[in-house]
């Protein structure tokens, strides 16, 4: 079993598979940003099933593969399957922005993939292409209904509720989403970087309160991994989840690390500490010295930086990885 030195239980990655990204969210990346990986930094398909493989022996359980764009990396299918098939990994899910989701949504599927979490911060075609600086609503949504008809086993919207940008879009949101059996989740903007600090911040529990009522919803459960708390439908058909990072922090909940595509594993988002996977792994070191590598990695983490993650006072120190 993985734990931390606050003894919580680490059984997920989030596996960013390219830093690069077709879309230019205004609350994700600044406007002319070109501080992208080199490419032969990035680890290889066979490196990242290697380390991956050992943390499965520890107690990874579920991976879920990002970006960036994680549908920008070449043959991202192949890297899908090889994880899907390692011992103790019993979820593969992806996240992405939807673009190129109708070229690959079949064999993402057939390869192994079983969740998708799609980003969609509004239903109006003006509105998406001034948060992304892209026309790419047309492509999400058909991206949307053909993962749709794959029969993936979950397929959740991801919304950042923006003040005074978003924050009137989120009824004709549910009714999308209620319609097509796609869970919604609303997120909250956090503090990171000079992007996620001008975002603009709308507190999420009035707007759960006023969803409540209207749609007649109750407070539900919802298995899976992450942090959100939802709300479901009466029926148990339609459910909404509130990831309040600001509003209800949930640190002492986190289950979960980060690996980079240049092989860094970040902790936490509260902090800067990293540790460099990529060199040992190229230096031909042993499984055993991964494990105790990933270990002393986890029980690195400081009190300081848990308490004052805590109190949301350093969130702001790095940039935002995915």
């Amino acid at each position: 079993m993985l734990e931390d030195s606050f003894g919580r239980r680490v059984d997920y990655l989030r596996l960013s598979v390219t830093d690069r990204c077709d879309l230019r969210c205004s609350y994700c990346m600044p406007e002319g940003f070109k501080g992208y990986e080199e490419s032969e930094n990035w680890l290889s398909f066979d490196e990242i099933e290697r380390l991956l493989s050992v943390f499965a022996r520890l107690g990874l359980k579920r991976i879920r593969l990002t970006g960036g764009e994680p549908l920008l990396r070449k043959n991202l299918p192949d890297l899908a399957r090889q994880l899907a098939a390692l011992p103790g990994i019993d979820d593969l899910s992806l996240s992405t922005n939807g673009t190129q989701l109708a070229k690959h949504a079949a064999s993402l599927h057939k390869a192994g993939v079983t969740r998708l979490n799609v980003s969609l911060d509004s239903l109006d075609r003006a509105r998406v292409r001034a948060i992304c600086r892209r026309d790419a609503l047309p492509q999400v949504l058909d991206g949307l209904e053909v993962a749709r008809s794959e029969g993936f086993r979950l397929i959740k919207i991801n919304m950042v509720a923006l003040a005074g940008t978003t924050d009137e879009d989120i009824t004709s949101m549910v009714t999308y989403c209620m319609e097509r059996g796609f869970v919604l989740r609303l997120i909250e903007t956090m503090p990171v970087g000079a992007t996620g600090r001008d975002a603009g911040f709308l507190d999420l529990r009035p707007v759960r309160e006023r969803l409540r009522e209207r749609f007649g919803l109750v407070d539900g459960v919802i298995p899976g991994g992450g942090p959100a708390r939802y709300l479901v439908s009466s029926d148990g058909g339609f459910q909404i989840g509130f990831i309040t990072p600001i509003s209800q922090h949930f640190c002492e909940t986190c289950n979960r690390v980060r690996l980079g595509v240049d092989g860094m594993l970040h902790m936490c988002l509260g902090q800067n500490d990293c540790v460099d996977f990529r060199t040992p792994l190229r230096a031909d070191c042993s499984d055993a010295e991964l494990e105790d590598k990933l270990r002393a990695a986890l029980h690195a983490i400081r009190t300081t930086y848990y308490s004052t993650a805590m109190n949301l006072t350093c969130i702001s120190r790095q940039p935002f990885q995915t």
